[in-house]
């Protein structure tokens, strides 16, 4: 067995422990997630993921390592993006908070393997045609300055989705939960409930997020081992995340700033990449894509929260 295969094993396997645990001891069916509980679920999924990079450091050395550490922090950052519009889904549609948990958790498993198979289109084309990093580059840096410039977040309407009318228009749907289920029986036929909806906009939703996290992570590592274990680890937190984050995800005011910021970075280190190189060695690279990672990031949250409570006391 090769270290690969070896690292490939080590982390199905932890997952699917972890699943079990998170879904068996942390997570009960249909039921009110509270802020302890989210908090405990935060912890075990960031927890399992530092344990995975230290077991990579271990095994690959510390490029592979902190190539992995700065796309899974650089994934998570993105996923706070995906909470807010979690939530719009959530109220668009009225979904009961007891259903919260477990839809969020169907969407998410959904989420997971549509990315699995974006990813691995991505790093298929990659490979075949090099030049293809080169329109990420000019993606990231074009999607970072509109995200730095843009005053304000277009509005999101779910029930204006494109997604939504599709279903709409080819699926007899229900204006009910179902009581939890995702397809009812009415008069012998088959009607799909609003649960069943919200699922299908939360998985494809990330997809379209993952349009922005995905080449970032690409243009910090191009290691198939990077790229589905960060991906993956920082999607399966984004649960917990959720019912940590919703009450106050709209305190992180400047986070988009620090976003945009990296992907800027980012980008232009993809379009850079010859000239990089003969520059500086990978190794240093990559140190420095985790430093500018972590300033960006953690000091919009920072700021975030200062300006938040500065505000509140005027």
């Amino acid at each position: 067995m090769t270290t690969h295969q070896l690292i490939y094993l080590v982390f199905t396997l932890a997952l699917i422990i972890a699943l079990s645990f998170d879904l068996g001891l942390l997570s009960k069916k249909s039921k009110k997630v509270s802020i302890a509980k989210a908090i405990w679920q935060t912890a075990f999924w960031v927890t399992l993921a530092i344990a995975f990079f230290i077991f990579l450091l271990i095994e690959e050395g510390h490029k592979t390592g902190l190539e992995y550490l700065s796309a899974y922090l650089m994934e998570w950052s993105l996923s706070i993006d995906n909470i807010f519009v979690f939530i719009l889904i959530f109220n668009a549609f009225k979904v009961k908070e007891h259903f919260y948990g477990r839809v969020l958790l169907v969407g998410i498993l959904m989420a997971i393997i549509l990315r699995i198979g974006f990813i691995t289109i991505g790093v298929e084309l990659v490979e075949t045609f090099h030049w293809i990093l080169y329109l990420f580059g000019a993606f990231l840096v074009y999607t970072g300055f509109k995200m730095f410039t843009e005053k304000e977040e277009k509005e999101f309407n779910p029930q204006q989705n494109k997604v939504y009318k599709f279903l709409q228009k080819f699926l007899p749907l229900s204006p009910t939960d179902g009581n939890g289920k995702y397809i009812i029986r009415v008069n012998k036929k088959p009607q799909y409930t609003i649960l069943f909806v919200v699922v299908v906009m939360l998985s494809t939703v990330d997809i379209v997020f993952a349009l922005d996290s995905i080449p970032a992570v690409m243009g910090i590592s191009q290691d198939k081992l990077v790229i589905y274990t960060s991906n993956i680890f920082a999607v399966l937190g984004l649960r917990s995340l959720f019912f940590l984050l919703k009450g106050a995800v709209h305190k992180f005011k400047f986070l988009q700033q620090g976003i945009s910021i990296v992907l800027i970075f980012i980008g232009i280190k993809m379009l850079g990449e010859y000239f990089i190189s003969s520059i500086l060695s990978k190794n240093i690279q990559v140190i420095l894509s985790l430093i500018i990672i972590v300033l960006c990031i953690g000091g919009s949250i920072v700021y975030s929260i200062w300006h938040s409570k500065k505000t509140s006391i005027r």
